[in-house]
């Protein structure tokens, strides 16, 4: 076995007398370590987490073969399959794994890494996804949000009735973040296209079957069916599906807000009496309340041999931050605290920017690669169900 430091090539290459030469990239597992797969040499191939995971099969070893690679460094392999975006942490391979080798983290690390690497521009995937530049992440937005206030002249709290809209005008907003929203998507739907043409290099299967194949992955993943087959952590699905469709109601709602504005001219506060509010407010605790879920399990997973990384710490606590703070600034504002609900509100905008505009970076992201991950099983007839 020829071990290589860094190595950027397939890691596969055939000697004159026709045997296989594994070159393990050391770099790579050392940054899977680091991202919270320091097990991973635990493993010794007992197969224990294949025969425990509902969503492995005959044919294919699933986190098995996934585990082996990881520990032979074969970085372009793993960055070709697609089996590591179906992996949603249940830990039911973790608790029963004989060694701690606690696969269901190693998983998480690939997916962590992969983003990392695969992100449009890369430097702003090694910026979200490590925790050490969680400070930095948020030192750009708040600075060019300041700038807006310098350019608008609005560096004091403003005198009154608690208006947000008097600190940051709708349309100023409104163009700051759609156009970075905008910037973003087309990165992300970069990165998601080359991690298609991965899946496509490694596989060819029929593309005739790609609309229906998509349907019924989305069908799968908003209703989280995969979920109910997990036996260790099977609230968790309830969970996920509270930040899902968490995120959704906001997504809604900021859209229902663009809307009043744009067409009918109702500037916020919006009543509490309005439709509107209702779905805000629900989903807002939706999403605190799907975290608060998360949370506990990601506690308890410690008695079950495993533990998440930073990475998944840092986005669990600002989604819990953002729906804390949305819904602080509207209490404030209703009780009237004039000096602590604007300084609020300018906090709260800048956890919306980490979520909204960095989700190609982010936990988030790994909603697209999941969902082309189940689109390509279906087309090529290998998905478990």
């Amino acid at each position: 076995m020829n071990y290589t430091e860094g190595q950027d090539k397939d890691s596969k290459n055939q000697n004159m007398a026709g045997s296989v030469i594994l070159s393990p990239d050391l770099k790579f597992i050392r940054d899977i370590k680091r991202l919270g797969g320091e097990t991973v040499k635990k493993c010794y191939q007992c197969a224990t987490c294949s025969g425990i995971c509902p969503l492995s099969s005959e044919n294919s070893p699933f986190p098995r073969k996934e585990m082996i690679m990881t520990q032979l460094g074969m970085k372009n392999e793993l960055f070709r399959d697609s089996d590591i975006w179906y992996c949603h942490n249940c830990n039911d391979c973790s608790k029963l794994c004989p060694r701690g080798a606690r696969p269901g983290d190693i998983l998480g690390a690939l997916r962590a890494k992969f983003i990392m690497e695969n992100s449009v521009p890369r430097f702003l995937g090694k910026i979200v996804t490590n925790p050490s530049y969680t400070l930095f992440a948020f030192f750009i937005p708040a600075f060019l949000l300041f700038a807006i206030l310098v350019s608008l002249g609005h560096l004091s709290i403003p005198d009154g009735k608690i208006v947000y809209s008097r600190l940051f005008p709708v349309e100023s907003i409104d163009l700051f973040f759609s156009s970075f929203v905008a910037i973003s998507l087309i990165m992300y739907i970069i990165s998601l296209r080359r991690f298609w043409l991965r899946l496509r290099k490694e596989d060819n299967p029929q593309t005739e079957r790609f609309g229906k194949a998509l349907i019924q992955a989305v069908a799968e993943f908003l209703l989280h069916r995969k979920f109910s087959k997990c036996d260790v952590n099977s609230d968790r699905k309830n969970g996920h599906l509270m930040v899902f469709y968490g995120f959704v109601g906001l997504f809604i709602t900021t859209s229902w807000v663009a809307f009043y504005y744009w067409f009918f001219h109702i500037n916020t506060p919006i009543s509490l009496g309005d439709p509107l509010k209702w779905v805000a407010n629900t989903s807002a605790l939706l999403l605190i309340i799907g975290t608060l879920i998360l949370i506990a399990n990601r506690l308890k997973d410690k008695n079950v041999n495993s533990r998440s990384s930073s990475f998944d710490w840092t986005f669990a606590i600002i989604v819990l931050l953002i729906g804390l703070t949305g819904l602080s600034t509207e209490i404030v504002r209703l009780i009237n605290i004039t000096d602590l609900a604007y300084p609020l509100y300018f906090i709260h905008l800048l956890f919306v920017f980490y979520i909204i505009v960095y989700f190609p970076y982010s936990k988030l992201a790994h909603f697209g690669y999941r969902l082309l991950a189940i689109t390509f099983h279906k087309m090529a007839g290998t998905d478990v169900t």
